[in-house]
């Protein structure tokens, strides 16, 4: 898969919230999935550009736990999850 850059991933956000093309034609157009170009424009509606912003960030066990805790008590998927915490997926 293609390495995208920060710039390339607002990029294809915006060109979809645009509503010209669709998540399959910018996915093409940068060498990824759909599925990822939609994950990053959930990110984005979530969070703004800093979704996109790396962060070194080593995070404890008990943020971890927390963060499973959570997942597990409301049935939430990894990927909401991620985005509702704001972390970063692969």
């Amino acid at each position: 898969m293609t390495k995208v850059s920060v710039e390339q991933r607002i990029q294809a956000v915006q060109r979809y919230l645009n509503g010209n093309e669709t998540l399959i034609e910018i996915a093409n157009d940068i060498g990824v999935t759909a599925q990822i170009v939609s994950e990053w424009v959930r990110r984005y509606q979530k969070n703004g550009v800093e979704t996109f912003l790396k962060s070194y960030t080593n995070y404890s066990a008990d943020y971890k736990m927390n963060v499973l805790n959570y997942m597990n008590e409301t049935g939430t998927s990894s990927r909401d999850t991620a985005a509702l915490f704001n972390i970063s997926s692969p």
